[in-house]
């Protein structure tokens, strides 16, 4: 059965998983992308409140200690050595705005403080939530692609 994961992770590393088309967690995060299975889809969230874009996992999660990630704050530097392989679904131009989202979006129970829902590095969501995120990416892409056939003519 395919289970659809919220991945949160900030600017630079997303140009990272975008590149190498990886995604890593942290030791505190193991046991979640231990369930991650190829065919998982993984909307990834971008500080700040951005969805960037949707992959799906193409491996099971392995272990690698190849220093690709970046993450400096707070004075620590991290490898995020528990990984999954990802081919893109949907990757638009720009950027869908997540507090746009909230209001719809069934995992975030607290909708005042939100953003409390996304202090992990992944957690599951619905696909009713999934669907949500999806059809907004979709917008995104389908209006940037006007605006470039506009700027065309």
């Amino acid at each position: 059965m395919v289970k659809y994961w919220l991945c949160v992770t900030n600017s630079e590393n997303w140009e990272v998983i975008k590149k190498q088309k990886i995604w890593g967690v942290s030791k505190r995060s193991r046991s979640q992308i231990e369930q991650v299975r190829t065919g998982d889809y993984l909307v990834f969230y971008v500080t700040p409140q951005r969805i960037g874009g949707i992959f799906t996992a193409s491996s099971e999660s392995f272990q690698s200690d190849e220093q690709i990630f970046r993450w400096g704050e707070f004075g620590r530097y991290e490898r995020f050595p528990y990984r999954v392989n990802l081919e893109p679904v949907v990757l638009p131009k720009e950027p869908a705005h997540f507090k746009e989202l909230v209001q719809r979006l069934k995992f975030i129970t607290y909708k005042i403080k939100w953003s409390v829902h996304l202090r992990t590095a992944m957690r599951a969501i619905s696909r009713d939530d999934y669907e949500t995120i999806l059809s907004s990416l979709k917008v995104k892409q389908y209006n940037s692609n006007l605006k470039n056939e506009r700027e065309r003519f």
